[in-house]
């Protein structure tokens, strides 16, 4: 695909992406709080401007990025990704530091993605999720960053999410961090959360 037909990237790349990445920032340090993330991109479908604006942001020519099944399919996708960010897009997902989920239902295994080490937890992978909207509660979160406990819901999460939550946690300081991205806003879910049901 050439340059002249990729969906555009931010226009302010400096100041949208810092704004993007802060909301990131936030929403792990304070788990469950949707904090605003508006953006005017429009990547192409299924990618969603959230999603897109959060691996504009968080991705570069360092961060192998690893895509699921749904976004897979569309070539374009990785073309608006791999031309914004330099990041490499990898066939699959142990070796990545980011992955986009576009279809949370359908949504692999965390022990798929990179869970750290106790001497680098840092080298683990975060779940760009693509959620429907932030719904009424379902969950309550408890843990670091969370005054006693806190309500939190998103659309279209799998059934077992719970069970995969707990064994997160469990492998703390490793395991995985998860962003979920909706209209209009992202949720931050780290490794470091404990997850309920409400």
């Amino acid at each position: 695909m050439s340059a002249q037909v990729l969906a555009r990237g931010f226009d302010d790349p400096v100041g949208e992406s810092q704004a993007a990445f802060r909301a990131a920032m936030w929403a792990l340090a304070r788990p469950g709080r949707v904090e605003a993330l508006a953006t005017d991109l429009a990547p192409p479908a299924p990618l969603s401007p959230e999603a897109a604006a959060l691996a504009l942001a968080l991705c570069d020519y360092e961060t192998p990025l690893w895509l699921d099944a749904t976004l897979a399919a569309v070539p374009e996708v990785a073309d608006f990704l791999r031309f914004h960010t330099g990041a490499a897009i990898l066939d699959e997902p142990g070796e990545a530091r980011f992955a986009i989920l576009s279809d949370p239902l359908e949504m692999p295994d965390f022990s798929a993605f990179p869970q750290g080490s106790p001497e680098f937890p840092d080298a683990s992978a975060t779940l760009i999720v693509q959620v429907a909207g932030f719904s009424d509660a379902r969950f309550i979160l408890e843990g670091p960053g969370i005054k006693g406990q806190t309500p939190f819901g998103a659309a279209q999460l799998p059934g077992d999410f719970v069970a995969r939550m707990a064994a997160n946690r469990a492998l703390f300081p490793r395991g995985v961090d998860l962003l979920l991205a909706g209209p209009g806003g992202v949720a931050g879910l780290p490794r470091s959360v404990t997850v309920r049901e409400g």
